[in-house]
């Protein structure tokens, strides 16, 4: 690599990952081309996860063994702890960070690389922001809704001071010791997120994990009582990393009870959605600001 070209590291976290079903290992391999190291903290779990991640056999790859704090049900933070962690033992110019149920495009990488070079020498683009593709069901099926984020921060400079207040997002601390969103500018690339097409077993398992970290009442997850209103068919190709877990880790096809009737916060999302038809406003929820 050219010295003047900025550095990527990549980085997630991860616990019981074969157990919950995640797409982990596609995960992981999907954003190694891109980046000059990749460091994942991969916390002491009941299934082989570590093993599989080791596995993998990239030099990139750089394994933190965690454990996390059972008692932290507050609001999701042992999910920040955990991104810190790994994000704080990254060594380049900027972060990546990738969930382990989601996935880049091979398509997408040299893309992503030209916005990262483009943006490096503005200091004012901290971040840089990935569109969604959230799928549902089924890998035939995507989710219009404004109530799933359509945008996110994936990638931020590694040269300023954030954190996690969960593990979704970012914040940027300020001088004055207050959190903002990061200021940023579009990558235009994808994120392929597969959370919500794993085998229903296993998502009924994420669910009661997020529970207990939140402290909330665990949700009831059956792929057929949704709103097929929020759900368009998916015109394209998944990222090649992710074929083998489609075929093996995924529900097969989607079939919505026909007598399901949408809650009222679905009938607002719908509502949202027409007006966002109308006026081309975009209601779903965004964690940055956009300024390049």
């Amino acid at each position: 690599m050219n010295p003047t070209t900025p550095s990527i590291s990549g980085f997630t976290f991860i616990r019981n990952g074969v157990d919950l079903g995640f797409p982990f290992e596609a995960s992981i391999r999907s954003l190694l081309p891109l980046v000059d190291e990749f460091v994942i903290a991969v916390g002491a779990g009941n299934d082989d996860t570590l093993a599989r991640v080791k596995a993998i056999g990239d030099p990139k790859i750089r394994i933190i063994e965690t454990r996390w704090n059972e008692r932290m049900a507050d609001r999701g933070f042992v999910y920040a702890q955990q991104k810190m962690i790994a994000q704080y033992s990254c060594t380049g110019d900027w972060a990546f960070y990738l969930e382990g149920d989601e996935v880049v495009h091979e398509d997408d990488l040299a893309v992503i690389r030209s916005s990262v070079n483009k943006h490096h020498a503005n200091p004012e683009v901290e971040a840089l922001v990935f569109d969604y593709k959230h799928f549902y069901g089924s890998p035939d099926w995507v989710s219009i809704s404004p109530g799933w984020y359509r945008r996110e921060c994936r990638l931020i400079r590694n040269t300023i001071r954030s954190y996690a207040p969960d593990g979704q997002y970012w914040l940027v601390t300020t001088e004055h010791k207050k959190g903002r969103n990061p200021k940023a500018a579009l990558a235009n690339a994808y994120i392929y997120h597969y959370g919500w097409i794993r085998r229903n077993e296993d998502m009924q398992k994420k669910s009661e994990q997020v529970a207990k970290y939140w402290a909330t009442p665990a949700i009831q997850i059956v792929y057929s009582q949704f709103d097929k209103r929020a759900l368009i068919r998916f015109e394209g190709t998944h990222p090649k990393e992710v074929h083998d877990w489609l075929r093996t880790g995924a529900e097969p096809e989607l079939n919505i009870d026909p007598n399901y009737r949408p809650t009222p916060k679905e009938n607002k999302y719908h509502f949202m959605r027409q007006i966002e038809s109308l006026t081309g406003m975009d209601f779903s929820r965004k964690h940055f600001k956009l300024v390049a």
